[in-house]
């Protein structure tokens, strides 16, 4: 990707992506800003472990669109504040699809598509939708699985108040090379005060 594949301008790529977004919020309250916060983590990260500035803007805003998908989930399931069952839970799991699908719309998006695909597979190929592990993820999508969650732990829920940043240190902590990538996630524990520092 050179510079030209943004070619109506960084800038106005950045207002559409907050419209979209805001269409999100707009559907689901309890993650407005969610994906802001995740975005600026992410680029933090990718900062820290010294990527490319081309590849950090595709992860920024791959961040911002990771959760885009839930637009295609209904609202009874995306708001429901008890538990999910099972086929409200397989409803959920299929928003990363749903994400890509509506990304696949513009060649220009194409690797940010796949990283919104893939933002939740697990490190040791557990998660979905493909069951992809280690390597086999993109970058990208492993950076924004740590951030999601740090987010998702750290903040009010409609079911659950937000846990504590010690909780949620030890959480990722406890998970490397499972949920998480581990290089990736000892990047972030070691710099952790950095990075959490966008959510206060």
């Amino acid at each position: 990707m050179n510079d030209c594949d943004y070619c109506v301008g960084e800038v106005h790529y950045h207002e559409i992506i907050e419209c979209i977004t805001a269409a999100l919020d707009a559907k689901d309250p309890y993650t407005a800003g969610h994906s802001q916060r995740v975005s600026d983590m992410a680029s933090k990260v990718c900062e820290l472990i010294g990527l490319k500035q081309d590849v950090i803007e595709q992860i920024h805003i791959a961040a911002h669109l990771h959760d885009i998908g839930k637009i295609g989930v209904p609202d009874a399931v995306l708001n429901k504040t008890e538990r999910l069952n099972d086929e409200e839970w397989e409803q959920i799991k299929k928003h990363p699809s749903i994400g890509a699908e509506i990304l696949s719309k513009s060649h220009h998006l194409s690797e940010v598509k796949e990283i919104v695909l893939h933002h939740h597979e697990r490190f040791d190929g557990k998660g979905y939708p493909h069951g992809l592990k280690a390597e086999q993820i993109p970058v990208g999508a492993r950076i924004i699985a740590v951030c999601d969650s740090i987010d998702a732990m750290t903040s009010s829920r409609s079911y659950r108040t937000a846990r504590s940043y010690e909780f949620c240190y030890n959480e990722i902590e406890k998970n490397l090379g499972t949920m998480y990538d581990p290089i990736i996630g000892k990047y972030v524990l070691e710099h952790w005060d950095e990075i959490i520092s966008v959510l206060k």
